[in-house]
């Protein structure tokens, strides 16, 4: 199993060369076999638990952990609330994909959004938030929305603002915004979302299924 063709997964669950990720409930599970550094997995609202422990016991000062934002909504609130209260050092990476991607691309029950949770976590001692999205631009003029230290970065952005935020002490939190890619076209069939005017076509011959062209 490997993610859809333009999953948003694909970029955000990658770290920084030296650092390592802590995986959880949804499709980001499946960076666990794709060498990208990223172990374990916990129940949904536990991600970045086991970290809680380890911590005092190793010399390793950071570790990044992967959650959706359905389950951010669910309970995975209280594993950011618990690692504020434990004093550790780790970035929790939101991967706001806006549907419930692992289950056939349910909305999230409840009303959520990148301003709401960037408000709640920063609310709670968040020592950082960072947005990071492949359209970025949707955010100019909304800065006010969000935290007043808040940034905003391109997806091309990714790794040079993960390694930043490693050497942060406490936890901090970097939400990814993109829609995934599988209701992108579900959306699109049922005229919800308007057509790219672009397209790309690749030849087959050549194509190495990297997923990049979605």
């Amino acid at each position: 199993p490997y993610f859809c063709s333009g999953c948003p997964h694909n970029t955000s669950t990658r770290v920084p060369e030296g650092s390592r990720a802590l995986a959880g409930i949804g499709c980001h599970y499946m960076v666990q076999w794709m060498d990208r550094s990223t172990d374990t997995y916990s129940q949904m609202g536990g991600e970045g638990a086991a970290w809680f422990g380890q911590a005092a016991f190793t010399e390793e000062k950071h570790v990044f952990a992967n959650m959706g934002d359905g389950t951010y909504f669910h309970s995975g609130y209280m594993a950011i609330r618990g690692a504020i209260a434990a004093g550790v050092n780790i970035t929790y990476k939101i991967l706001f994909n806006d549907a419930v991607a692992m289950t056939g691309g349910q909305p999230v029950d409840g009303r959520i959004g990148v301003p709401e949770i960037a408000r709640q976590v920063e609310a709670e001692g968040a020592k950082r938030v960072v947005v990071v999205s492949d359209e970025i631009g949707k955010y100019r003029g909304h800065e006010s929305e969000f935290p007043r230290d808040t940034t905003f970065h391109d997806r091309a952005e990714m790794d040079a603002v993960q390694r930043e935020l490693r050497e942060i002490e406490g936890v901090t939190l970097l939400i990814y915004d993109q829609t995934c890619a599988a209701e992108k076209r579900r959306r699109r069939k049922k005229k919800e979302l308007v057509d790219p005017l672009q397209r790309i076509f690749i030849n087959q011959r050549v194509c190495e299924g990297c997923g990049d062209c979605g």
